[in-house]
C-alpha cells in the first residue's frame, strides 16, 4: 500500500540516503575498484598464451572428447583406493599412461606414478599432482550414479576428478602437439589422505629439480598458495578398568575422555587466522560389559599459524590432564603426524601465484586466493618449493558416502589446468 510522506519525513529520508551513499563511497574507496586481473605483465602474457592456436587446439580436444573423459572418470572412481591400498587404481592409471608415447613413466619407492613429458629445454620443471587414494574402507563397492548434471559416488571428487583432469590434459597436449621448454611432470601420489608418504618421497628425491609445484586437490574457481599446519594426535586415558558390576569408582576411562571432549570443543578458536579443530575417532573397551581401561580419541588440529597450534596444544593438554587427575587416571598421548604451517615470505607476489591468478581471471573466474591449503602442496612449500593448490571441478561432501561433483565444469577445469601448466613450463615455439 502506498502512503503519502510528510515533507519532514521526506527530508529525513533524503539525508539518511545521502549519508549512506557517502559511507558506501568511502568504504568503496578504501577497498578500491573490483579487481579484474593479476596485473601487468601477467595478464597480458596469459591472454596472449590463451589466444595461441596450440592452446585453442588443446581446448578443442577436451571439448571433442567429453564423453570419453566422463567414462574414464567414472571407471577410475569405481576402483576403490583406500589410502595405502591404491594398487588396483594405480595399475589402471599406469596402464593408461604407458599408452602415451610422449611420456616417460616410472614408479618410485613409495608407489607414486611419475609420468614426465619432456620439455625442449630452457624452462622450469613443473609438477602437476593429484593423489590416487581415498578415505573409504577396503571392500567398499562403488557405483557411480549420474543424475541432474552430477556424478554421485564416494571419492568421485577427492581426488578422482583431478586424476582424470591430468589424464585428459596429457591427451590434449599431445593432440595439439604442444611443446614446452620445461618438463611437465605428472605425479600420481599415494597416501595423501593419511601420511603424506607419497609426496614426502617425491620431494625428498626431487626437491632440487622442481621449479613449480601445482597440487590439484580441491578448489576450482580459486587457489591456495600457503599451507595450513596439520597436527594429528591420539589421547589415551588409562585407568584400572573392571566389570560393569564392579564397585564405582573407579569409573570407565570413557568418563574423563567424554568430559575432555566436551571441554575441548568449547575452546575459542582465533578470529582472523584460519584454524580448525576436530575430534574424529574414539575408542574404548573391547566388550560391552567392561569398564574401559584405555579410552582414547583423536584430535585433528589445523591452523595457518604455528603459534596458534602450539597454544591450542597446551590448552588441550591441560584439559586432558585435569580430567585424568580428577578420576586418578593417567594420560598417554601419541602424535600421529605433524605438518607445520607452510607460509613462504613474499610468495603472494611470486611468478607462480601471479600467473595462477592471471590464468583464473583469463578463464572467467574471480578467484578466491588463500593461504590455507591442506594437501600435498603443503609438503612442497615446507621444502621451499613454490607451490599452489587448486582443482579442476566443483564438488561437495568430500569424505562422505554422499560425495558428488558437477559434470559440466570439469571440462573448463581441465582447460584451466592446461593453460596454467603450459604458462609455467613455457610454450616452446
Amino acid at each position: 500500500m502506498r502512503t503519502k510522506n510528510s515533507p519532514k519525513l521526506t527530508a529525513l529520508a533524503v539525508a539518511l540516503g545521502l549519508a549512506c551513499a557517502a559511507l558506501a563511497l568511502a568504504q568503496g574507496g578504501a577497498r578500491g575498484p573490483a579487481q579484474t586481473g593479476a596485473g601487468s605483465p601477467y595478464d597480458e602474457q596469459v591472454k596472449a598464451l590463451l589466444a595461441r592456436p596450440e592452446i585453442q587446439a588443446a581446448f578443442a580436444d577436451v571439448e571433442k572428447n567429453r564423453d570419453a573423459i566422463l567414462r574414464e572418470w567414472i571407471a577410475i572412481t569405481e576402483i576403490n583406493a583406500p589410502s595405502g591400498k591404491e594398487a588396483e587404481r594405480a595399475a589402471f592409471i599406469e596402464a593408461v599412461l604407458r599408452g602415451y608415447k610422449s611420456l616417460d613413466v616410472r614408479r618410485d619407492p613409495a608407489g607414486n606414478i611419475i609420468a614426465t613429458r619432456r620439455g625442449t629445454g630452457g624452462g622450469p620443471a613443473v609438477v602437476i599432482d593429484a593423489h590416487m587414494d581415498t578415505v573409504f574402507q577396503e571392500g567398499l563397492k562403488i557405483k557411480v550414479e549420474r543424475r541432474e548434471g552430477r556424478l554421485y559416488a564416494p571419492g568421485v571428487g577427492d581426488d578422482t576428478r583431478n586424476v582424470e583432469a591430468m589424464l585428459a590434459m596429457i591427451r590434449a597436449l599431445d593432440a595439439a602437439n604442444i611443446k614446452t621448454k620445461g618438463d611437465l611432470v605428472f605425479l600420481f601420489t599415494v597416501e595423501e589422505e593419511t601420511t603424506f608418504k607419497g609426496v614426502n618421497q617425491f620431494v625428498k628425491d626431487n626437491k632440487d629439480r622442481v621449479g613449480h609445484y601445482i597440487a590439484l586437490d580441491g578448489g576450482y574457481e580459486g587457489f591456495t598458495y600457503g599451507g595450513i599446519g596439520i597436527n594429528w594426535y591420539r589421547h589415551h586415558f588409562v585407568g584400572p578398568g573392571g566389570h560393569t558390576r564392579s564397585a564405582t569408582p573407579p569409573y570407565s576411562a570413557t568418563l574423563p575422555a567424554a568430559r575432555a571432549i566436551e571441554r575441548i570443543y568449547q575452546l575459542q578458536l582465533p578470529s582472523g587466522v584460519p584454524t580448525n579443530l576436530n575430534i574424529g575417532m574414539l575408542g574404548g573397551s573391547e566388550v560391552v560389559n567392561a569398564k574401559a581401561a584405555d579410552a582414547w580419541f583423536t584430535v585433528d588440529l589445523r591452523s595457518t599459524s604455528n603459534d596458534v597450534i602450539a597454544d591450542l596444544e597446551r590448552k588441550i593438554a591441560a584439559i586432558i590432564k585435569e580430567e585424568a587427575d580428577r578420576e586418578r587416571m593417567t594420560v598417554r598421548t601419541e602424535r600421529l603426524s605433524a605438518t607445520p604451517a607452510a607460509q613462504i615470505p613474499g610468495h603472494r607476489e611470486s611468478l607462480l601465484v601471479k600467473t595462477a591468478e592471471a590464468v583464473h581471471y583469463a578463464m572467467g573466474f574471480k578467484p578466491s586466493i588463500t593461504t590455507a591449503g591442506s594437501n600435498n602442496g603443503n609438503v612442497a612449500l615446507l621444502a621451499g618449493i613454490s607451490a599452489i593448490s587448486t582443482g579442476a571441478g566443483p564438488c561437495a561432501n568430500a569424505h562422505a558416502l554422499t560425495e558428488y561433483c558437477e559434470v559440466e565444469p570439469l571440462y573448463k577445469g581441465i582447460e584451466k589446468t592446461i593453460l596454467l601448466g603450459v604458462a609455467m613450463a613455457q610454450l616452446s615455439s
